[in-house]
């Protein structure tokens, strides 16, 4: 017999009979013992009412990522993916499809622009062909008018790629 862990419902209905200064006090322990759940309180409580902002530095900590990215193709692919998880954690953050679309496609342009382009390393080559088909499927997935707007920044970052890079074929996106 292990121990039990209740469904969420049950928390929340915990949760609310707990007094102020017990939620703060909860709060406060579950962000020392865990580095992520301090970023998202951190989040939650500075930076959820300005995305613009928050989108914007994690911009530039990529741009500061992608400037320091190794020569050796192994060691780049592994930066390339650790950048990778920076956005995933941030998005799931957010929550916002449209801000993840726009981090992917600031990402697939930082990679058009940093990256070898004459790699043979295959592994480097599918991160971007993985994040191109992931920003179509996102892309697709959003109403109409915010698929308009997202859908001329990757149609841009497409063409980039296939003029900067011979190993992608633009038509494999459009």
């Amino acid at each position: 017999m292990g121990l039990t862990t209740y469904n969420l419902q049950s928390v929340k209905k915990e949760l609310q009979h707990l007094s102020s200064s017990q939620l703060a006090d909860l709060c406060l322990r579950l962000a020392k013992y865990k580095k992520e759940n301090k970023e998202l309180l951190s989040y939650l409580l500075f930076d959820a009412g300005n995305h613009e902002s928050y989108i914007g530095g994690i911009k530039q900590e990529m741009d500061d990522l992608f400037k320091e990215l190794p020569a050796h193709y192994y060691y780049a692919a592994k930066s390339m993916r650790k950048i990778l998880k920076l956005i995933t954690k941030h998005t799931k953050f957010m929550a916002s499809k449209p801000a993840e679309i726009d981090l992917l496609l600031h990402y697939c342009q930082q990679y058009v622009t940093h990256v070898d382009k004459r790699t043979g390393y295959k592994p480097l080559r599918q991160i971007l062909h993985k994040q191109l088909e992931k920003t179509a499927k996102l892309i697709g997935a959003l109403h109409e008018d915010l698929q308009y707007d997202h859908k001329a920044g990757f149609e841009r970052a497409v063409l980039e790629a296939d003029e900067k890079l011979s190993w992608i074929n633009k038509n494999d996106y459009l």
